[in-house]
């Protein structure tokens, strides 16, 4: 690892004027999971990727940690760890599939020092991209080595000249909540829809969001779950559950039902694509019908759009077969209540 200068700002507007000052070669930094323990460590660089050489300490600012919940909805410090989410009762009972992902991430140990705005903002996972001995088109060189090369991680839905897949478990939960990003700048704050906060390679091959060098993910606004509001999260990995692998496929689904009749929702796909992959196919084909019945007609729909190189075709059949369970264990869990002023 090459060294690197450490700042440890203790308010938000620090961090964001160190952000602003040291331009393209600073990164915020909290856990470090993923930063100093994989890319830096690894040396994962590139000419469209230059190695960071300041780091802005945000674990500590105090208008970054903690969870806020009630009728109004919820808040969540974007440097809070992933082992409080978890825990908080609030999550568990109002927005379980905020808690069953964050439970779910690695392992103990790294759900205790990793936090949300760290889990979101994880660089993306595909062997050639994390080698060090690949300029690969997603660190500014001119090939997807995955193309010809071993794909059996890579992107099955939204790739573009580069099929990487997002890693992180909340993001997911996060699109398929409606959840909002709070960032904040030197110019001042702004709100961002998770739904357009995350950038694919056809947006821009160099960047995962919509953050600019000099903003901060402060926290995480999420709403009230609606009335008749099902929720359910799972992942498969490649060894069992026990393991700290990434996901090979995961889903969130957060749906209103009535009578057993889809209203609204979201079915958002993790480990298949290079952003949190929302599934409107899916969606189009159960709106105003009995979901039971048309949930296997309505999840085929996903083979329309799909592209699967040659040694990922299973991820297709496992998305499938995910969403299918996610959706049914969804509806047999039940509506999740409606917050209130007494708490959960």
């Amino acid at each position: 690892m090459r060294g690197f200068q450490l700042h440890e700002p203790d308010t938000v507007a620090g961090a964001v004027e160190l952000l602003a000052t040291h331009g393209t070669r600073a990164r915020p930094l909290a856990g470090g999971t993923d930063l100093v323990a994989g890319i830096m460590r690894d040396q994962v660089i590139g000419k469209g990727m230059p190695y960071p050489t300041h780091l802005v300490d945000v674990g500590a600012v105090p208008e970054m940690v903690g969870i806020r919940a009630g009728p109004e909805g919820a808040v969540i410090g974007a440097a809070t760890t992933l082992v409080d989410i978890a825990e908080s009762a609030a999550v568990r009972r109002w927005w379980p599939v905020l808690g069953e992902a964050a439970r779910e991430v690695a392992t103990s140990e790294i759900r205790a020092i990793g936090t949300l705005g760290g889990n979101l903002h994880q660089r993306p996972r595909c062997w050639f991209f994390r080698a060090k001995d690949f300029d690969c088109i997603k660190k500014g060189g001119d090939l997807c080595f995955a193309v010809k090369g071993d794909n059996r991680y890579n992107a099955i839905l939204g790739g573009h000249l580069c099929f990487i897949v997002h890693p992180s478990d909340l993001a997911t939960t996060l699109v398929a909540l409606g959840a909002q990003a709070r960032v904040a700048s030197t110019g001042g704050d702004r709100s961002v829809w998770f739904d357009d906060y995350f950038l694919g390679p056809a947006q821009d091959l160099l960047r995962e969001t919509v953050l600019r060098p000099d903003e901060l993910l402060v926290e995480v606004v999420i709403p009230v779950p609606a009335p008749n509001t099902h929720q359910a999260w799972e992942k498969i990995n490649e060894k069992d559950a026990a393991t700290w692998d990434f996901a090979l496929a995961s889903v969130a689904a957060v749906m209103t039902i009535v009578d057993g009749v889809w209203q609204s929702g979201r079915i958002v796909l993790g480990g298949v694509a290079p952003i949190p992959f929302r599934a409107a196919v899916v969606e189009d084909a159960l709106a105003g019908n009995d979901v039971r019945v048309a949930l296997p007609e309505a999840v085929a729909e996903i083979r329309k759009i799909a592209r699967p190189m040659r040694d990922n075709v299973y991820k297709l059949e496992l998305v499938e077969y995910l969403i299918e369970r996610v959706v049914i264990a969804a509806l047999e869990r039940g509506p999740v209540p409606v917050p209130t002023a007494e708490g959960p």
